[in-house]
């Protein structure tokens, strides 16, 4: 699987946040992870249905666009209704390092990192807010909290982690779907395996906590998609960065903000 680089969207926070709204949280994202429209309004959602299928089909044209935004339009309007503040879809190239060289040599080198032909592992990536109840310096209680109670279910393998912007706590799950044959490529039965990560990171500057999830049936990947949700957590950030430090940052916060970044964050369904 291609080795991601940094993506290079920005989004500032503006406004004072609400006793019912998290405060600003930055983090970055690799290139290569493509963010759903989510906005406040549908206009908002339709503008950005539009630049987002531009940007995931880019080889594609009118007759592919034009029906696409519709769907993902809706999607994102969904998917702000559970109080998901950002939504992305990760797509990376499974092609051999020596095709990837050959391609960069050849000046091809963006056209080779999604290219289909060659094998493509997909996830999703999400980022919600819910709110816990804790004050500034408790992040170690509301961590401890949550690592008892999802320790409870002998299926998540639940950890502490110690990030730089503070504590939190990971969950993966793996989960092994039967598919009838009648869904399959082969019209045999089969099986699926799906993984999930997941991680709870107590806000530092409020009442809530922050959580991030990835999720890929493409598991023959897996290592690979738990180095870049450990990247990303590494990047996690509750102040903000200089402006050095800013450049390939998503930032969930109040206001406005430009294409490819993500929605005001709201406390999670």
């Amino acid at each position: 699987m291609t080795p991601p680089v940094d993506s290079m969207s920005v989004l500032p926070p503006t406004g004072t946040p609400t006793d019912n709204e998290p405060p600003p949280l930055w983090f970055n994202v690799p290139d290569g992870f493509f963010a759903l429209p989510l906005a406040a309004t549908p206009e908002e959602r339709a503008d950005r249905s539009k630049e987002f299928v531009r940007s995931l089909y880019s080889r594609g044209d009118e007759s592919i666009w034009e029906p696409a935004a519709p769907y993902y339009e809706g999607v994102a309007e969904l998917m702000a209704e559970t109080g998901v503040s950002y939504s992305a879809m990760g797509l990376f190239s499974t092609a051999d390092s020596d095709a990837e060289t050959e391609a960069a040599e050849d000046g091809n080198a963006i056209g080779a990192r999604y290219e289909g032909a060659d094998g493509v592992a997909q996830c999703a990536f999400t980022v919600a807010a819910v709110p816990t109840d804790q004050a500034a310096n408790d992040t170690d209680v509301v961590a401890q909290g949550i690592l008892a109670t999802l320790a409870r279910e002998p299926h998540n393998d639940a950890r502490w982690l110690d990030l730089p912007c503070g504590p939190a706590v990971s969950c993966i799950t793996l989960t092994k779907y039967e598919l009838s044959p009648q869904v399959t490529a082969s019209g045999e039965p089969s099986n699926l395996l799906t993984g999930q990560i997941q991680v709870h990171v107590p806000f530092s500057t409020g009442p809530f906590t922050a959580i991030f999830t990835l999720h890929t049936a493409s598991t023959d990947y897996w290592a690979e998609f738990c180095d870049i949700m450990a990247a990303i957590l590494r990047t996690v950030s509750f102040t903000e960065p200089v402006e050095d430090e800013l450049v390939g940052d998503e930032v969930m916060g109040d206001g406005e903000e430009p294409s490819g970044g993500s929605a005001t964050p709201g406390p999670a369904a």
